[in-house]
């Protein structure tokens, strides 16, 4: 299956869209994919290969969706089945050989923080394997700040993805011998 038919399996939230949602989620991707790590760097993104993408994508519009689509879609979207749809991709298409390096790294969803005004914010993180021999990350794993740690969350990222024979190379916070002790939120 392509990439599009694995996020066509991901719920539409909306009520009348524009837009499948699967191309809303496949422009994200590609334009991260590409580098682009913001908003407006995804818009730039889309404005540069508009004319290709319309071509491929054979959408009945003549135009694909805008920034404020894209930015309503991220912050509504269902993390979980976005990141298995794409992980169900990905381990097909970029199946890490034996021995190959994967670095696990956690990062903060900016659109998705919530309680502002409060001194522990909640927020949504993504868990990544990235193959560093491929360049690509070949699995993924959402986290809510309030319900979990980026440990566990890495636990549960490796669980499913099942490697066997590759090195995986993780930032200091996971060699803590007992981090519950100093963490009483990570138990």
């Amino acid at each position: 299956m392509s990439l599009i038919e694995h996020l066509q399996t991901v719920r539409d939230f909306r009520t009348q869209p524009d837009y499948p949602l699967s191309v809303v989620l496949l422009l994200v991707v590609m334009g991260t994919m590409s580098g682009c790590t913001g908003y407006r760097p995804l818009a730039d993104f889309v404005a540069r290969h508009q004319a290709e993408l319309l071509t491929l994508l054979a959408l009945p519009q003549q135009r694909l969706p805008s920034l404020s689509t894209r930015r309503r879609v991220m912050v509504r979207v269902d993390f979980k089945s976005f990141t298995a749809a794409f992980n169900a991709w990905a381990q097909v298409t970029f199946a890490p050989a034996p021995e190959e390096q994967l670095a696990m790294d956690g990062k903060s969803i900016k659109a998705s923080v919530s309680d502002y005004d409060q001194p522990y914010q909640a927020f949504v993180s993504v868990v990544s394997a990235f193959s560093v021999t491929q360049g690509v990350v070949v699995g993924l794993e959402t986290m809510r700040n309030q319900q979990t740690s980026d440990m566990q969350t890495v636990a549960v990222l490796l669980e499913r993805l099942q490697l066997k024979g590759v090195c995986f190379s993780l930032d200091a916070l996971h060699t803590q011998k007992n981090s519950g002790a100093n963490h009483p939120e990570w138990e």
